[in-house]
């Protein structure tokens, strides 16, 4: 079937990332007619989730009671408001945070399952909260597959669709929305004349490395009875990441890498709201700590976010320890974003040795986590259970941000090559790593440091415990050589966005429907506008947008 551009569709939708997919999978069941307009190229459908990792917080799985986790709907929203600290006007977040635990196990975990997706049989404990609540239990699932897996699922889904009831338009940039008597009725869209570019592939993904794209001057009118705006968040801009910046947080860094993609540009947003959309909550982002330059960038700013090492000492640029609490990754990113924030020279130090680095250190998302990308099953127990000695060489070869050395003097040396503005003194980072080491010498029931407690709690857990380390001196000569990251913030997810009821239908600032509008997934802030509220418990975000989606396909197909 041809679609016209002056024909009337059921659902146009804006972005065809893990959100706009969903929806477009549930609308076509339904026969209705679907067209998805994307401003990137075919093999990049999916979106972010081609390169997330695919971890999702969910309740009351069978994953959970073979662990012995009795989760409930109940305990998990009182875990979800103890990090969201809602305030008395957050009516929608609420809404959506209460959906999310109630139906994230029929909605979500048996969906994908029914789509073909496994998820491997641990259960891993994150941000298990600082100050103040967090995940009280272990509820992060970890796709078999990563979320590029839930990709080709969804795909494969939607192929008997194609042509008849779902239509894609890639390479078309999205200008502007179209307004008939106070209704959302379509869009306005060029297509975008590809420049040149290459495409490096594998078995799994294709990526565009220089896209070079030039905008034409043939506009196109999208009529639809109803359009959800599906095109993701913002924090693919820094200009808006730092425009939005947290104001009780120190003021942004200069060096911010980007850790999502440029198209996240929160363009969509400015046009909802130009037509009456309420944004909300837009300084409530879930960035990461630990951000490197990436080794092979595929546009300019482009980072890693490390998954920091819970037994790594974390310095400032001068050496010395940051404090007085210590960093331990797993238990609040948003506090370590923001002592991060606190670095004058927008930068800090992890610290370690290769044993530690082998058995805790990671790379979020698809690219570096091969064995499960690739469900190399007997390779991941291997390298879970003896190291990833692999990744860590990786890291060694390909990027000068991550130095290895034999001894504090070279590590210093080696060190001051990439900060050479702001140069350690070889004394006090010895003097550092002496000040851990000698508390680590004494006997076990002499241990007296907070982070070393906190390892210790993690290493409770049994799924923890196979990623974290028996406490042990740094210099040992044993565990060599020395290994020293220099990590800065990445920007990553934006919590707030375009507000939404639970249909998710976009809101003016009276709370009042915009006829003919939706809005989900990340451009919703995951429902309502932000419903992670603060900070996320993380693992909601892929799960936030298979949510929203079915909310405004559910509304659609009802009328």
């Amino acid at each position: 079937m041809t679609i016209r551009q002056d024909g009337r569709i059921d659902a146009l939708i804006i972005g065809a990332g893990i959100a706009g997919l969903t929806a477009a999978l549930e609308l076509a069941k339904q026969q209705k007619q679907v067209v998805i307009l994307d401003n990137q190229d075919e093999s990049q459908v999916g979106g972010l989730a081609r390169s997330a990792f695919g971890g999702m917080a969910l309740v009351g799985t069978p994953e959970q009671k073979r662990n012995g986790i009795k989760d409930s709907a109940e305990i998990a929203l009182e875990d979800w408001y103890s990090f969201a600290n809602f305030s008395d006007d957050d009516k929608y977040p609420r809404q959506w945070a209460k959906h999310y635990v109630e139906r994230s196990y029929e909605d979500v975990y048996c969906y994908v399952k029914n789509l073909g997706v496994k998820f491997l049989p641990a259960v891993n404990w994150v941000e298990r909260g600082l100050y103040s609540g967090g995940n009280s239990l272990p509820r992060y699932h970890v796709m078999w597959g990563t979320s590029l897996e839930l990709v080709d699922k969804v795909m494969a889904a939607i192929a008997p669709y194609i042509d008849t009831y779902v239509h894609f338009k890639f390479n078309h940039h999205v200008d502007s929305l179209l307004i008939d008597e106070n209704r959302v009725v379509g869009c306005c869209a060029r297509p975008i004349q590809m420049g040149n570019f290459n495409i490096k592939a594998n078995a799994n993904s294709s990526t565009i490395t220089d896209t070079n794209k030039k905008h034409d001057n043939a506009a196109l009118n999208f009529y639809a009875k109803h359009t959800i705006v599906a095109g993701g968040g913002f924090t693919g801009n820094l200009d808006m990441v730092k425009q939005h910046w947290p104001r009780t947080w120190s003021k942004p860094p200069k060096t911010l890498l980007n850790g999502t993609h440029p198209g996240s540009d929160g363009a969509m947003h400015d046009e909802v709201a130009k037509y009456g959309g309420h944004l909300t909550h837009m300084d409530k982002m879930w960035n990461y700590a630990a951000g490197i330059p990436h080794p092979q960038p595929k546009f300019s700013g482009h980072g890693l976010s490390l998954i920091p090492c819970k037994s790594a000492l974390w310095l400032d640029a001068d050496g010395k320890r940051i404090g007085p609490n210590p960093l331990v990754t797993g238990f609040d990113t948003n506090y370590l974003c923001q002592r991060m924030a606190e670095q004058e020279q927008g930068y800090a130090w992890q610290v370690l040795n290769w044993k530690i680095a082998s058995k805790e250190f990671a790379i979020s998302g698809a690219e570096h986590n091969i064995m499960i990308r690739d469900k190399k099953f007997f390779s991941f127990l291997k390298e879970t259970l003896l190291g990833n000695h692999r990744l860590v060489k990786q890291m060694q070869t390909e990027s000068d941000h991550f130095i290895v050395a034999n001894s504090v003097a070279e590590l210093t040396k080696k060190m001051n090559a990439i900060a050479a503005e702001n140069p350690i003194e070889q004394t006090i980072l010895q003097q550092t790593l002496d000040d851990y080491d000698q508390i680590l010498a004494r006997p076990e029931s002499q241990w007296n440091d907070d982070q070393i407690r906190r390892i210790e709690h993690a290493r409770k857990w049994k799924a923890d415990k196979l990623r974290t380390c028996k406490p042990h001196p740094i210099q040992d000569s044993k565990h060599g050589p020395l290994i020293a990251i220099k990590v800065v913030l990445i920007s990553r997810k934006s919590l707030g966005g375009i507000q939404t009821n639970l249909d998710s239908q976009v809101l003016d600032n009276n709370e009042q429907c915009i006829n003919g509008l939706f809005a989900i997934g990340e451009a919703a802030g995951f429902g309502g506008g932000g419903a992670s509220g603060a900070k996320s418990l993380e693992g909601t975000f892929l799960s936030g947008c298979i949510l929203t989606a079915q909310q405004a396909a559910r509304f659609i197909n009802k009328g």
